[in-house]
């Protein structure tokens, strides 16, 4: 087997994880406190205050049409919650309830709690053995879907990247509106 092939699934998911992981760390070595919150349009998903000083996020449990734009308060509150809820899965601890998932806030907090999800995550996904990767998995579609722990780590790169794009795109969309 050539050397640039990954020797097993494992090896290749890592190798997809760390370049998405990559562009993270791009927008978040940038970010600014004020990004978390920038509005881009009237309609938009948030993190707001509740009177305790915690944060919640904006949800409804049907999609509404339109959807709302996501600020990156709520995509970096969106990345805590599944990516904690799939660690969850793998590690088979019971599962977190949306509402359990804490963000930290509008700044550095944020991007180091990320930062640490990451940590866990690469921990555990350079403990899965191939057999780990071929246990079924019910997250994040139904029991019954015939899915796998390699399926959900696979969602996850995918996931990750789509969120770390719309993060970038918003950290670019409000620098470009600064400048002009």
């Amino acid at each position: 087997m050539p050397a640039s092939v990954p020797a097993s699934v494992t090896a290749l998911l890592r190798r997809q994880f760390d370049l998405t992981w990559a562009l993270a760390e791009y927008h978040l070595d940038r970010l600014e406190p004020g990004d978390f919150l920038w509005e881009p349009a009237a309609l938009c998903w948030t993190m707001r205050q509740d009177p305790a000083g915690g944060w919640r996020a904006d949800w409804a449990d049907t999609e509404p049409d339109p959807v709302p734009v996501p600020t990156i308060a709520w995509l970096t509150w969106h990345i805590g919650w599944w990516w904690s809820v799939a660690a969850d899965h793998v590690r088979q601890r019971p599962a977190r309830e949306r509402d359990d998932i804490r963000w930290p806030g509008p700044g550095a907090e944020t991007v180091a709690w990320l930062r640490e999800l990451r940590s866990e995550w690469t921990d555990t996904l350079d403990g899965l053995t191939e057999a780990g990767l071929d246990r079924p998995s019910a997250y994040p579609w139904p029991a019954d879907a015939g899915l796998t722990v390699a399926d959900l780590a696979a969602w996850v790169n995918a996931e990750l990247m789509k969120n770390v794009a719309e993060i970038g795109q918003l950290r670019l969309m409000r620098a470009a509106g600064r400048a002009a």
